[in-house]
């Protein structure tokens, strides 16, 4: 006999079923709300990648987790881990003939083998915004300003979540001060953005292990302490902008904000819940060599990613587990057989007029079907009898004030 399959997604996947998708299309409308508010144009590509691109610009931890494979003629293939890789792909291929600044979005369904924690699994789906070929940290101050207009539209305040901001920039010239060469700074950069995850002892023997005396290793931690942005005229620059814009309460600056990846050259991101419950809510920064690194022409750029997981999670625990649902549309029903037509025209013609439909699909009790409309989210609901047939009239009922009113068949 063989084994019984099982009936669970693959270990770190998902299925989503109706009442998921209401909290996924909840996230996904404001993320496309906020892009088109914003003026960035939608494009999407390929999950399958050549795992020579991503392996590439992976980075240090990433290369390990990409989910890669041989196809039928020995290619080797891979699921796409982020989308910067394939963005940076796009951009080269048609980099003559593209009309710089590119204000670009997607929503891109990304896989990491990687070991699952809260707000972490092997496959999401991430919303990345990326301005391409503007040097402006206005640059910045769009991206930013377009993921606290996404939380908002869900339904969050800046009371929720703060956008920790700094800069590699600065960090690096921090880190000069202190005698530690420009060689020695990824792998300090490495080591720093491992500080929440493990114990300060371990960052600090991998600072020694990187080549840093005590005196080196002690300077380093002191720059971690550091409040003021002011010598960073890019800093500066970028909260200045957001005030202008309005979402300056949205900022704190955080200079141990490092950003894992290697290909971030300035200003770096990090937006974290107020409470502290959750994982990142989105990061990214500017990374102006990742095009150089595939063979582009040097090219400014600035990126978000914005996740779907840990945004969902937050948004539950803060409004509640019934705030995605919202009353809407019309649930149309019928008592016999005999009254299914008028049942089946009054459906077209409220879709007709713009209106959601859920048709019953057999005859029903009275209870029954107001029970099944009630439940599946409707606004109001019709149901029609033999007597409704007859007069040419029946009644649609709102479901949360129970008023009625009469409505032609």
């Amino acid at each position: 006999m063989a084994d019984k399959i099982s009936f669970e997604p693959p270990r770190g996947m998902r299925d989503f079923y109706p009442e998921d998708m209401v909290w996924r299309n909840k996230v996904f409308d404001a993320f496309r709300a906020a892009g088109e508010a914003y003026g960035f144009e939608p494009y999407d590509a390929c999950v399958v990648e050549s795992y020579e691109l991503l392996a590439r610009k992976a980075g240090e931890e990433v290369g390990e987790q990409i989910y890669h494979f041989l196809d039928k003629s020995e290619r080797h293939l891979a699921l796409r881990a982020e989308m910067t890789p394939t963005l940076a792909r796009m951009v080269a291929q048609r980099q003559k003939e593209l009309p710089f600044p590119l204000k670009w979005t997607t929503i891109a369904q990304c896989f990491r083998y990687e070991r699952m924690t809260k707000g972490r699994k092997r496959e999401h789906y991430q919303w990345n915004m990326d301005i391409i070929g503007e040097e402006s940290v206005l640059a910045e101050a769009e991206v930013i300003g377009a993921a606290v207009d996404a939380l908002r539209r869900m339904g969050l305040t800046t009371d929720d979540f703060k956008v920790h901001v700094s800069s590699r920039k600065y960090l690096g010239e921090l880190l000069a001060k202190s005698g530690i060469g420009e060689e020695r700074h990824a792998q300090v950069f490495l080591a720093l953005d491992k500080r929440g995850k493990m114990p300060d002892a371990e960052i600090a023997a991998m600072l020694r292990d990187g080549g840093l005396s005590d005196a080196e290793v002690e300077a380093t931690f002191a720059i971690m302490d550091v409040k003021s942005y002011d010598g960073c005229p890019e800093l500066v620059e970028l909260f200045r902008l957001a005030e202008v814009a309005g979402f300056a309460d949205a900022l704190q600056f955080d200079i141990a904000v490092i950003r894992g990846l290697s290909y971030y050259t300035g200003v770096v991101f990090e937006c974290f819940d107020t409470k502290g419950e959750f994982r990142a809510i989105f990061g990214g920064g500017r990374y102006d060599n990742l095009l150089t690194t595939i063979g582009g022409e040097p090219t400014s750029a600035v990126g978000l990613g914005f996740g779907d997981v840990v945004v969902t999670e937050l948004l539950k625990s803060r409004l509640g587990a019934d705030a995605a649902k919202g009353l809407k549309g019309v649930s149309v029903g019928f008592m016999d057989d005999a009254q299914r037509d008028a049942a089946v025209r009054l459906a077209a013609k409220l879709r007709a007029d713009g209106e959601r439909v859920d048709l019953a699909l057999r005859a029903q009790k009275p209870k029954r079907f107001f029970s099944r409309a009630g439940a599946s989210g409707a606004a109001k609901a019709v149901f029609i009898g033999p007597d409704d047939v007859e007069k040419g009239v029946a009644r649609i009922k709102d479901l949360e004030t129970r008023e009625e009113k009469e409505i032609c068949l």
